[in-house]
């Protein structure tokens, strides 16, 4: 099974510390000046831009005045979210964070208009990916990119899985990254991946006309823990963007229930992957 995600814990602790602070109706600046810090470090903790210190956590706990089974479990929480883990060799890369929620997921729900999702990438095609996005990228930088998205495929195989939810705009793969050889053998890999019992792929053909992902590719991260909010997940070349708020997951929801609903049915849509393979032979 999984072990804790010490993105997700840290997430947790930042969320847990920010309902305590404001339950004793006090600011960030009032904190900050009884812990003799800057607003700055509390307001990175509070936001988990930060991995929290244990003494920096007791510290908060004890101005919250939190005693007993919660002092505990919230910092045991702190302790998962400073642990070692296979990611730490790639967090100078961007997206590590994500790839260790992706770890911690129960489920997972995906719309792409551009390339094939990192999870079910060839290194080939994700290869050609890195080297046309990171145009400024050395070459090792490149190579390590791509094991970081092949390490991160290993929860596909897992015993305990996330249930995995993909929309794949026609465009996808129509689009000829790395060259017809490559997009080919990708197609390929998409036709395997849906006998996997916890992958479910889908189409969304050019006929579908507008839809709701017009506005952009989404990842909606789903947590086995109630306490562990899900998260959407949107990223670019220098950045990434998490919403954690009830509302925002809930419209991302809505926008991928939708698509779904006009996408061809995972049975067809491994016929498709089948027969534009079979194009560009």
């Amino acid at each position: 099974m999984a072990g804790p995600s010490p993105t997700v814990r840290r997430r947790r602790l930042a969320a847990e510390l920010r309902g305590l602070r404001e339950a004793k109706g006090l600011t960030i600046e009032q904190v900050a000046q009884l812990m003799e810090v800057s607003s700055s470090k509390i307001s990175r903790i509070e936001t988990a831009q930060v991995s929290t210190r244990l003494r920096d956590v007791r510290d908060l706990l004890d101005i919250y005045e939190v005693q007993d089974d919660r002092r505990d479990t919230l910092l045991k929480i702190a302790r998962d979210a400073r642990q070692r883990t296979w990611l730490d060799a790639f967090s100078d890369l961007p997206f590590a964070a994500a790839a260790d929620m992706e770890g911690a997921a129960s489920s997972m729900r995906l719309y792409s208009a551009l390339v094939i999702p990192g999870l079910l990438q060839t290194p080939d095609y994700a290869r050609a990916v890195i080297r046309a996005i990171r145009v400024d990228s050395a070459q090792d930088v490149i190579d390590r990119m791509v094991e970081l998205r092949r390490s991160r495929q290993s929860i596909l195989e897992r015993e305990d899985s996330p249930a995995i939810w993909v929309v794949l705009d026609e465009a996808v793969l129509r689009r000829l990254v790395g060259g017809p050889e490559v997009q080919r053998a990708q197609l390929h890999r998409l036709v395997e991946v849906t006998h996997l019992p916890r992958v479910t792929l889908q189409v969304l053909p050019f006929t579908a006309g507008a839809h709701a992902g017009l506005d952009g590719e989404f990842t909606i991260i789903g947590f086995q823990e109630d306490a562990d909010q899900d998260v959407v997940y949107i990223e670019n070349t220098t950045s990434e963007l998490y919403l954690e708020s009830t509302a925002e997951i809930r419209q991302y929801s809505k926008l991928f229930d939708h698509l779904r609903a006009k996408a061809i049915d995972p049975a067809h849509s491994a016929d498709f992957f089948a027969r534009v393979a079979k194009e560009l032979s």
